[in-house]
């Protein structure tokens, strides 16, 4: 892709000291252009040590870290008790950049899960209660049995967060700034943390 005229170099005077902030600058970007530009692949491994990933949706992020939610029984629940670290990785083609965020993975409290749950449409809460997520059923047929049995549990009532399901956060270890160039000559920069606890700043080959 060659460089978009609207979308200069990145050069390291231009960088927010604060990746967070820098981070959000991009953001902001990404919801005018980018049609899904909260998707974003969560990157763990399993207890022999195979890598897993798979796309997830960005949920929030500040200075603690990146959030995103899931079914704590899942694969990548499971996976993250048992060795709570992660790989993230946002790609906006239309912009051509791609942010990399590596970390260890917190789980939120439950009021904040509780507060994002009551946000999300009735269909997918009754889901969260439904799917056996990761776990083989026998067909489709079983799910939706599933649904309708969480429908009925629920009936006019407001329907609570399940205690298998909530938010999980990445407070970042490094944070790679990538942005494509002509001729693949990329502009590439990492933040990491120093012994203090300060951000370091560093420019890396393409």
């Amino acid at each position: 892709m060659p460089r978009r005229p609207d979308i200069p170099p990145l050069r390291r005077a231009d960088l927010d000291p604060d990746p967070v902030a820098q981070f959000g600058r991009w953001w902001e970007r990404a919801l005018e252009e980018v049609p899904l530009a909260a998707a974003m692949t969560v990157a763990t491994v399993d207890r022999e040590g195979m890598p897993d990933a798979r796309m997830v949706l960005l949920k929030g992020f500040d200075e603690r870290g990146f959030c995103f939610h899931t079914h704590y029984g899942s694969a990548k629940g499971i996976q993250l008790a048992a060795n709570p670290r992660a790989a993230l990785v946002i790609y906006w083609r239309e912009l051509d950049r791609q942010v990399r965020i590596r970390g260890d993975v917190e789980r939120l409290g439950a009021e904040e899960s509780d507060a994002y749950f009551l946000t999300r449409p009735a269909e997918r809460r009754i889901g969260a209660w439904a799917s056996p997520q990761s776990e083989p059923i026998s067909d489709r047929a079983e799910l939706e049995r599933r649904i309708v049995e969480i429908e009925d549990r629920f009936a006019g009532e407001e329907i609570p967060r399940p205690e298998h399901w909530g938010g999980l956060r990445v407070p970042p270890q490094t944070i790679e700034f990538w942005q494509g160039a002509v001729g693949r000559l990329h502009d590439r920069f990492r933040y990491r943390r120093n012994e203090v606890g300060e951000w370091l700043i560093e420019r890396l080959g393409p």
